[in-house]
């Protein structure tokens, strides 16, 4: 990646549309904290992320930043309660059992808190994982090719779900995608491709 000069505005729905290999998901690894720039400046949530060692920009993210990835990366060992308590749990948040429960009664998993991963279907999985990412409220949401792993009847209720669910909290939320379709959902598409922006327009 070279030259990208970026603001997102509290709160906005954004689609970061491109093919594969076009620095997507690099992009949203430096946004999110979780690789370095080798230069420039990176204020995410008011911190500024370049300025942080290791150990201050762990504790910038947690709370801050909620992640959706295709892959679901849920703790096999753990049911979908413990999934989601358990990071709250240890970033020292209380009542994680309550707002875990609450989270996922809020994705339509009340009744599956007891079940591990591998007793799950793929869609709620997923489900799972926004449930996850949204919990400790966040006020930035990424979500890398969310529906990746899905059908698409089920990637379509996953999508309205995540949208609805940030509704609700209020958070910023950076999608990314390479379809089109999903992109002119939200409120603006950056469109990526040799590893610059190449567009970046309100939608309709």
């Amino acid at each position: 990646m070279r030259g990208i000069d970026l603001d997102i505005a509290s709160g906005e729905v954004v689609a970061l549309l491109g093919p594969s290999g076009s620095g997507k998901s690099s992009l949203m690894a430096v946004l999110s904290g979780l690789e370095r720039a080798s230069s420039g400046a990176l204020i995410v949530a008011g911190e500024d992320f370049t300025a942080m060692g290791e150990d201050d920009l762990a504790r910038a993210r947690r709370g801050r930043i909620g992640i959706v990835l295709q892959a679901f990366h849920l703790l096999p060992t753990m049911t979908a309660l413990e999934n989601v308590a358990t990071p709250m749990e240890l970033a020292g948040g209380s009542d994680v059992a309550d707002r875990a429960r609450a989270e996922l009664q809020a994705v339509g998993l009340g009744h599956r808190l007891g079940h591990y991963p591998t007793q799950l279907s793929g869609g709620e999985q997923q489900r799972v994982a926004i449930a996850r990412a949204i919990a400790p409220r966040p006020t930035l949401i990424f979500a890398d090719e969310p529906t990746g792993n899905l059908d698409a009847a089920t990637g379509q209720e996953i999508i309205k779900l995540l949208f609805a669910r940030r509704a609700e909290t209020g958070a910023t939320l950076l999608i990314i995608t390479h379809d089109a379709e999903l992109a002119a959902r939200c409120d603006r598409v950056i469109t990526m491709g040799d590893g610059r922006i190449q567009s970046d327009s309100a939608t309709a």
